[in-house]
């Protein structure tokens, strides 16, 4: 389904959003900035806009991993086009066997991709195994709004309006139908962080973006 969609999909991300998608990227990253990581992984990276984002770190090198060959072949397009593809390299990985020894990384980060996994608590084992000790992993995902009248013109946007909107500039019928069922399906919250808390992730906080629209969750492996 992403490899299908790879072509439309930061136009739809940008137009579906309003661009508040950047500015929620912009949050990763300054909760990343006292960390000063130098080796970053951006799993499920797809074209990777959280992974250019996290360039004005300034680290050593910044790898990206998804499963969809496409969404990454988009991706090195853009970071050849900005001079990132001596900072930023592209692989393609399953998040759930990531190729890389325990203890490589400075810094994990995952933008609306852990909803996806297949097993979500092996995703997150995995991203904890190859982050150092003491070091932060950084999740954005989408959640749902719950406060009144917000929610409920969320909720018509998002199971409505966005499928529709999806469908017309993706010629895809079952992608942007999937979004509001993964969102639906996904444990936010406090089951989110019991889940990280159990994958060997500490002092884990969860911060609410736009009216609960999205939310970042992060902590330091133990």
């Amino acid at each position: 389904m992403f490899d299908h969609i790879a072509p439309r999909y930061d136009f739809l991300n940008h137009l579906l959003s309003a661009n508040i998608d950047k500015i929620w990227r912009r949050k990763v990253r300054r909760l990343l900035e006292q960390e000063r990581p130098r080796s970053i992984l951006d799993v499920a990276t797809g074209t990777g806009d959280l992974a250019i984002e996290l360039a004005r770190l300034q680290p050593e090198r910044i790898i990206g991993v998804d499963i969809s060959a496409n969404m990454l072949e988009l991706g090195k397009r853009k970071i050849q086009a900005r001079h990132l593809d001596g900072l930023i390299t592209f692989q393609k990985a399953d998040s759930e066997n990531l190729p890389f020894a325990d203890n490589s990384f400075d810094a994990v980060t995952v933008a609306f991709g852990v909803r996806n996994f297949e097993n979500l608590e092996a995703g997150l084992a995995e991203m904890t195994r190859v982050l150092k000790p003491g070091c932060r992993l950084v999740v954005l995902e989408f959640s749902k709004p719950s406060v009144f009248p917000f929610r409920e013109l969320f909720n018509l946007y998002f199971h409505y309006i966005l499928p529709a909107i999806g469908r017309f500039f993706s010629r895809d019928r079952r992608a942007y139908s999937y979004l509001p069922e993964s969102v639906k399906a996904f444990p936010e919250g406090q089951k989110f962080m019991s889940l990280l808390q159990a994958a060997g992730i500490n002092h884990v906080k969860c911060i609410s973006l736009t009216f609960g629209i999205a939310s970042v969750y992060t902590g330091t492996k133990s």
